[in-house]
């Protein structure tokens, strides 16, 4: 039976040195050691309590510090939000059903993966060492699956399990999927490393994640609006100015105008009718609509005021006052090159922040790559967003109408995602790895809507349990050619490798 002081459960023997050392004072100790320094009582202390010691104080540090972090955070936007909103305004959603609930998962998930790896690690050790001819010859495979050098990290996946404490809300999607495709990135990196990919051809690599990704996004986007990721969709329809008609300045309040949601929602009506041609009321003044019945007449204020050399009823919604596709395509380009940059320089200027020391040593050469970046991953954006857009014109005009009707808007936020090739810097990576999170969300819940797969109970988790062992086998097998990554990090968090807090100076010797 393991024995610990309150003192052990809460404080490290670093830690308790340290604030001895600050505050000056003595606190009362084990009798079996209260002769001897902390650092002195570590080393007389059995390995076993040590290790049980350290992951409680593990577990209850990230139960309190993710379960209060929440609140504090939740707290503050409820508080910015009554600020901002009017009187009698619904009530902000809260960022998580429970943070009780999500900072118990993580607390468990972390004690339990300690728990279970040392316990494997130590039935191998011991069917190794000791003469266990018996059990080789009555159990061969059994005896060979619990010495496979993998089966602690396999083992020790499990306690992924734990992650089912959490609420399935979309945070919990959102971890299991940066869990998922975290480790498929570390498997393609391993299987460089290992050189199963020498005859990987050099233009290959995740832009064309982002391409796809993109046309993935841009087609939910327009078809199914519901499945659409918030942040994409919110982000495209304010950053296309020369598509997506604004209200015109002195237009009478009683007309009533489309929304930007309520165009693209045309599109998509137009989609389904295989690209209905334009009729100008101009030519048919005694006609009271022009439109297809089917198709939503709040866009009527627009294509009713289109050229009448247009032929396509997608074009007259898209730029009514131009004959030419081409010419909305490069104001598309220069309009929203602008608003974009002036986000990324926000965005990347405040996290710049975070190397401060960097710009201080370097400030010309810290700027300078600094705005190269701004600029390739705007000039990435606004290409992939004019090309999606221009690609409805361009299909219009050379495809027939019934050929991929509605998977044009696929094919051509892919190809407009192709911009993407020129960056292949590591922000570019990372940003490709963000849309293709965003994209596998999307798609799930496009599926489940259209019945192409069911939805099976738990199976975010069972999906969370595989990835989490895909990470840990990759550690043990490859952990040399990782390098400092920050997920192989987490790894060595999940398994003891590292103290949260101040690590003992004994802790070395396990």
């Amino acid at each position: 039976m393991s024995q610990f002081t309150p003192r052990q459960l809460l404080l490290s023997h670093r830690e308790y040195e340290a604030l001895r050392a600050a505050i000056n004072d003595s606190i009362t100790d084990d009798p079996r050691f209260v002769h001897l320094s902390p650092v002195e009582k570590a080393k007389k202390q059995p390995l076993r309590e040590k290790q049980w010691a350290a992951d409680i104080r593990a577990a209850t540090r990230i139960y309190l510090g993710v379960n209060y972090s929440l609140k504090g955070v939740q707290a503050l936007l409820a508080q910015l939000s009554a600020r901002r909103s009017p009187a009698g305004a619904k009530p902000r959603k809260s960022l998580i059903a429970s943070p009780q609930r999500f900072a118990l998962s993580l607390a468990m998930l972390l004690a339990l993966h300690r728990f279970l790896y040392r316990v494997i690690s130590g039935i191998r050790r011991d069917l190794l060492s000791e003469n266990v001819r018996k059990i080789r010859e009555r159990w061969p495979r059994m005896y060979d699956l619990l010495t496979w050098k993998l089966t602690p990290a396999v083992g020790a996946s499990l306690s992924g399990l734990a992650l089912g404490i959490c609420p399935k809300d979309q945070l919990r999607v959102t971890i299991v999927i940066y869990v998922l495709v975290r480790a498929g990135e570390l498997v393609w990196k391993g299987a460089e490393a290992a050189g199963y990919l020498k005859k990987k051809p050099k233009w290959f690599g995740s832009w064309m994640l982002f391409a796809l990704a993109h046309g993935q996004m841009f087609h939910t986007l327009v078809v199914d609006p519901d499945c659409a990721p918030e942040v994409y969709g919110s982000f495209v329809l304010n950053n296309t100015p020369e598509y997506l008609q604004p209200r015109p300045e002195g237009l009478a309040k009683a007309v009533t105008w489309p929304t930007r949601r309520e165009a693209v929602d045309s599109l998509a009506q137009m989609a389904r009718l295989r690209w209905p041609p334009h009729v100008s009321p101009i030519l048919r003044p005694k006609d009271l609509t022009t439109l297809p019945p089917s198709i939503n007449s709040v866009i009527n204020p627009i294509t009713s005021r289109a050229h009448p050399a247009i032929q396509h009823l997608s074009c007259a919604l898209l730029h009514p006052s131009e004959t030419s596709c081409f010419t909305p395509f490069l104001r598309q380009i220069l309009l929203s090159f602008k608003s974009i940059a002036k986000f990324f320089t926000l965005y990347y200027g405040a996290f710049s922040i975070l190397r401060i020391r960097a710009a201080l040593k370097q400030p010309i050469a810290f700027i300078a790559r600094l705005m190269q970046t701004i600029l390739k991953v705007t000039t990435v954006l606004v290409g992939s967003f004019a090309g999606a857009w221009g690609s409805i014109c361009f299909f219009n005009n050379f495809l027939p109408k019934s050929v991929i009707p509605q998977s044009r808007f696929f094919l051509g936020g892919a190809i407009g995602g192709c911009m993407a090739i020129i960056d292949r810097s590591p922000t570019a990576h990372e940003n490709a790895m963000y849309a293709t999170r965003l994209s596998i969300d999307s798609l799930w819940k496009v599926g489940v809507k259209h019945r192409w797969w069911k939805e099976v109970k738990g199976g975010d988790v069972y999906i969370f349990v595989t990835a989490l062992a895909a990470l840990n086998m990759l550690y043990d097998a490859q952990r040399a050619t990782m390098g400092p990554e920050r997920t192989m990090m987490a790894v060595r968090l999940l398994r003891g490798d590292i103290e949260v807090g101040l690590k003992d100076k004994t802790e070395a010797e396990f």
